[in-house]
């Protein structure tokens, strides 16, 4: 059965996060967008895992939401389920007094492993109130070794992996490879996480990861921000145990593509200093030695350039046997930029959008990806069925991302911008 997965989010108790992101809202977000199976996020915070014991109840290690009304939410009866998941900030030293800090998905196959878990850190005096991400002081190595004895269906990922801050091989805090980070548990590690600054592509240059499942999630903060990266399994049972198999067996008959952000709209793709208005390529930044040529400080060094450091293959060599990737813009933001509009939020905007997906009868990801062109113009403007038809194609035009800025996708000429506009309005 073909499942989409969305591994990576957070819950309203998490730091710079919506308020919306409750698990009723989850739920109903989910059938909007064409989400089967989504992660709790936050499974460490007291508050959440009180939510999540009393209002889901367990589906063959997955859960789903009590007293859930399908009816009125694009027919999908009932579908939705939540994964039990975390992300944990851990901040330690390793390696002649290096700081390391990283970003860890972690999965857990039931609520009693989760609960003994988080029994282990409040009882330890780790601060798990504070916020849904919570900042652990032990390596990544110490929290393999607590999870897996837990329960070893554990499954620990390693977050937007090339990031700056807070990732495994990020150019702050990160390492070289795999086993300086996870020593005797690289074996337990069967998937990493892509980031939105990184596809799959660029990883495929690091031979290291080729035996590792390639995961992409949307570590969203908000609710539209759900999917913009995500997995597409075809799940023989829909399961917790099946979806542990095929991570860990990185069974690619199963994993049908992964759903990718335009790495350059990422907030790290390129080197540079926002407050300083510099962006490199990475050619650049090695001609500066890495130097900002305006205030004279070390250039925040992005994932494109830290690819190319660790990388011991060209760019477009493609291992076998490796899923395909689908490369979106979001629906909500195409209708933007065909109005004119900035926000993706505004009214304007937020009626032609839920117009299409009424009249459609379809999710999202389905008008995005599967629904045939020549139908979707019997329901809305020409310039969307445009737009929808420039990002399949990857007929783009993107201003690089750098220093936690996100960069700035365009699918239509100045010029073209101005006709739909002006078309829009008629």
């Amino acid at each position: 059965m073909k499942q989409v997965l969305d591994l990576h989010i957070h819950s309203k108790h998490s730091r710079a996060c919506s308020k919306e992101l409750t698990l009723p809202n989850l739920d109903k977000a989910c059938r909007v967008k064409g989400v089967d199976i989504i992660a709790t996020g936050d499974f460490t915070f007291p508050a959440w895992f009180d939510d999540i014991k009393n209002k889901l109840i367990e589906e063959r290690g997955l859960y789903k939401l009590k007293n859930s009304d399908p009816s009125r939410l694009m027919g999908q009866a009932a579908k939705v389920k939540f994964i039990l998941s975390t992300e944990l900030a851990l901040i330690y030293k390793q390696g002649e007094g290096h700081a390391r800090r990283l970003h860890l998905v972690v999965l857990a196959p039931n609520v009693k492993a989760v609960e003994k878990f988080n029994k282990y850190l409040e009882d330890r005096g780790f601060n798990i109130r504070s916020d849904g991400r919570p900042i652990l002081g032990m390596s990544a190595i110490e929290l393999c070794k607590i999870l897996f004895n837990i329960d070893e269906k554990f499954m620990v990922i390693p977050a937007h992996i090339w990031t700056p801050w807070f990732a495994v091989f990020g150019s702050k805090s990160g390492f070289d490879s795999l086993e300086e980070c996870f020593g005797e548990f690289t074996k337990n590690i069967y998937a990493y996480e892509t980031g939105l600054s990184s596809d799959p592509e660029m990883n495929w240059r690091l031979s290291a990861l080729d035996n590792l499942t390639l995961t992409s999630s949307s570590d969203a903060h908000s609710l539209p921000n759900i999917a913009r990266e995500a997995n597409v399994y075809d799940l023989a049972e829909v399961s917790y145990d099946e979806i542990y198999r095929i991570i860990k067996e990185r069974d690619t008959s199963k994993i049908l593509y992964t759903i990718e952000f335009y790495p350059e709209e990422g907030m790290y793709h390129l080197d540079g200093h926002h407050v300083c208005g510099v962006r490199f390529e990475p050619e650049e930044t090695k001609k500066h030695k890495g130097i900002c040529p305006v205030c004279k400080k070390k250039l925040v060094i992005g994932v494109e350039y830290r690819v190319d450091e660790l990388a011991d293959r060209p760019l477009g060599f493609r291992p076998s046997n490796m899923p395909n990737f689908k490369k979106l813009v979001e629906l909500d933001k195409i209708i933007a930029e065909v109005f004119g509009v900035k926000s993706r939020n505004s009214a304007r905007v937020q009626i032609a959008y839920q117009q299409l997906l009424k009249k459609t009868g379809a999710s999202e990801l389905d008008i995005l990806i599967d629904k045939p062109l020549p139908e979707l113009e019997n329901f809305t403007l020409p310039e969307i069925v445009e737009g929808i038809k420039r990002v399949r194609n990857g007929n783009l035009i993107v201003e690089p991302g750098f220093d936690g800025q996100y960069g700035v996708v365009k699918i239509f000429s100045e010029i073209e911008k101005k006709i739909n506009r002006q078309a829009a309005l008629f």
